[in-house]
């Protein structure tokens, strides 16, 4: 498998270069990016860039991940992998404090001895811990891909197992929890589904299909509620991740929330348009859902807490989301210096909209 695989069977590996993948690996082996070896780029000019990160083409190689196709689009990747056996053995453990929960995260990081680490916020005093591990033998494996829900089993079993496939895509049958929002939750829709339909890539064309005829929207209107979309994933420090959590919970209220620690394997490694410390540990927050609120807000009002509170904090955020940034805070944060010079050197001529323009303009 992959070192660093994708999170849902819609994400691509050349979207997670290019855009910013994770997943309960990347404690061990950073982000997506950190994993690749060389790149194939088409460039804006129409030229076909090998990269990596020891040629003429250093900068773009290290410069493309964060660039989401502004710089150019990967043909090819070549990243590395890691030996697999056959099932995942899983070991759930529940906290009560998320203080306590965030120091056992940074223990588990600085003492790697399982194969994956993630975990899922529930409430205040109700997180829980993921610590898997590959193995060749287990008593049963179970399947979360029909009628049982893995999010709903973090809280029913402490251990569990599965297949590594199934593993590897558990999160992809309910997008998480995002399947609640078409009420696939329930065990009549479900099975109205089936298992063939129960996936990322089905839920994708349902929110399209809903973002074009607006649906929603015109619910929502009917029922007197302005409605925001707060679907974020964003990096914090460990040392202030109980901090955010606090403010997540009291200032936004969105749940669950998944959380996936990263630590960079390579102290040396940069990349300029996501600037994370090699020294760090991060905690990814995502939380993916709609706030809908009596009250009409000005636009983006709760995105753009989560985007104030973020930098107070010394995190970052991913732009593959609604960003509410003015261009020179954006540019503060996501090195315009460096951006501007692979722009210049990459796609001279400006046919693909810069980072800001695509990212939080929507051009």
């Amino acid at each position: 498998m992959p070192c660093v695989g994708a999170q849902l069977k819609s994400i691509t590996l050349g979207g997670a270069v290019s855009g910013v993948g994770i997943e309960a690996s990347s404690f061990k082996h950073g982000l997506v990016h950190e994993t690749v070896l060389a790149l194939d780029v088409l460039t804006p000019d129409g030229r076909i860039v090998t990269c990596t990160p020891d040629n003429e083409a250093r900068d773009l190689f290290h410069g493309f991940p964060n660039s989401y196709g502004t710089l150019g689009y990967a043909l090819k990747v070549t990243a590395r992998t890691v030996p697999v056996k056959s099932c995942v053995a899983l070991e759930h453990v529940r906290y009560r404090d998320p203080k306590r929960c965030f120091a056992a995260i940074a223990q588990h990081c600085e003492q790697p001895d399982s194969d994956f680490l993630d975990g899922v916020v529930f409430g205040a005093n109700d997180l829980v811990l993921t610590r898997a591990r590959f193995v060749d033998h287990t008593p049963y494996c179970s399947d979360y891909t029909f009628e049982h829900i893995y999010y709903r089993s973090l809280r029913e079993v402490s251990h569990d197992y599965l297949s590594t496939r199934d593993w590897l895509w558990r999160w992809d049958s309910d997008w998480f929890w995002c399947s609640k929002q078409i009420l696939a939750q329930h065990p009549l829709v479900r099975r109205l589904l089936g298992r063939k339909h129960l996936n990322s890539i089905t839920y994708q064309k349902i929110m399209r299909w809903n973002t074009r005829w607006g649906v929603t929207r015109m619910w929502n209107r009917l029922r007197g509620l302005h409605a925001e979309s707060v679907i974020q994933d964003v990096d914090i420090p460990i040392e202030r991740a109980a901090e955010f959590l606090q403010f997540l919970l009291r200032e936004i209220g969105i749940l669950p929330i998944w959380l996936c620690p990263i630590r960079s394997p390579n102290p040396n490694a940069y990349f300029p348009l996501y600037p994370l410390r090699a020294d760090t540990v991060y905690v990814n927050f995502g939380f993916w859902d709609v706030i809908r609120d009596p009250v009409e807000r000005p636009r983006g009002f709760y995105n753009r807490k989560i985007e104030r509170m973020t930098r107070e904090l010394g995190g970052i955020k991913s732009l593959y989301s609604d960003s509410y940034y003015e261009p020179e805070e954006f540019w503060r944060i996501y090195n315009r210096e460096a951006y501007e010079a692979l722009k210049r050197k990459y796609d001279p001529e400006r046919r693909q909209p810069d980072l800001y323009e695509k990212c939080v303009l929507r051009r």
